[in-house]
């Protein structure tokens, strides 16, 4: 659910039509290859050469890294129109992320940083998103972290549910309604808790009447009395 203060989102921008060279014309888009990946194949890894920005053209990928120990670190789950690997625009050599197809025929157009670098000299409002879009994730990484360093199991599932809710909702009359592609293992993966307590806090929830929920949607009753 956008409001006006929303700059860095997208889903009111056709990123396929000021971005991927295959919209661009035929001269844009010669040698362009969209890629095809298949279930769990990784698009990038972590100390991999960061070149190339991409968008989530068909299907889901998530991103995450590997602590020291080799633990799994998922950090966000993306989908179609969505921009990731942005960081190679703020001068990243490596990458710190591992990006991951989750569904089957994931398709993501791939971009040069010279590319990218040329539609934001040439689009002064696109510029300004990208750069929001980056101090976004940043900040919404460290609030990511406070929460799991200071913060109940409960209470990040919450929050995390209500984020969702305001970044992804749209108004269906009172309430807000967010497509579900994300399944209880994936929220227990992005708030750091198990798949057993993100399923409890739901059910309550719903008991509560605050949330109505099933595969294909969630629906918020009252957003701002979730809590």
């Amino acid at each position: 659910m956008n409001n006006g203060n929303d700059l860095w989102y997208f889903e009111n921008v056709d990123l396929f039509g000021v971005m991927c060279p295959h919209k661009l014309g035929a001269a844009a888009g010669k040698d362009h290859e969209m890629m095809k990946f298949d279930k769990d194949e990784f698009i990038y890894f972590p100390n991999d050469t960061s070149d190339q920005i991409y968008l989530v053209a068909e299907g889901r990928v998530r991103i995450g890294n590997y602590s020291e120990d080799g633990k799994e670190n998922l950090k966000v789950i993306l989908g179609k129109g969505e921009l990731f690997g942005e960081l190679a625009l703020s001068g990243e050599g490596k990458r710190n992320d591992f990006a991951q197809a989750m569904d089957k025929e994931t398709i993501v157009c791939q971009m040069t940083i010279d590319h990218m670098e040329e539609l934001m000299r040439e689009d002064q409002t696109l510029s300004i998103k990208l750069l929001k879009l980056v101090g976004f994730r940043l900040k919404k990484m460290e609030r990511k972290i406070n929460s799991l360093v200071f913060k109940d199991a409960r209470t990040r599932i919450v929050e995390f549910l209500k984020e969702l809710g305001e970044e992804k909702g749209t108004k269906v009359g009172y309430e807000i309604m967010v497509k579900n592609h994300l399944t209880h293992k994936d929220i227990a993966a992005l708030t750091g808790t198990s798949r057993q307590t993100v399923t409890t806090v739901l059910n309550e929830l719903k008991d509560q009447n605050l949330i109505n929920f099933d595969r294909r949607r969630i629906l918020f009753r009252d957003l701002e009395a979730l809590a």
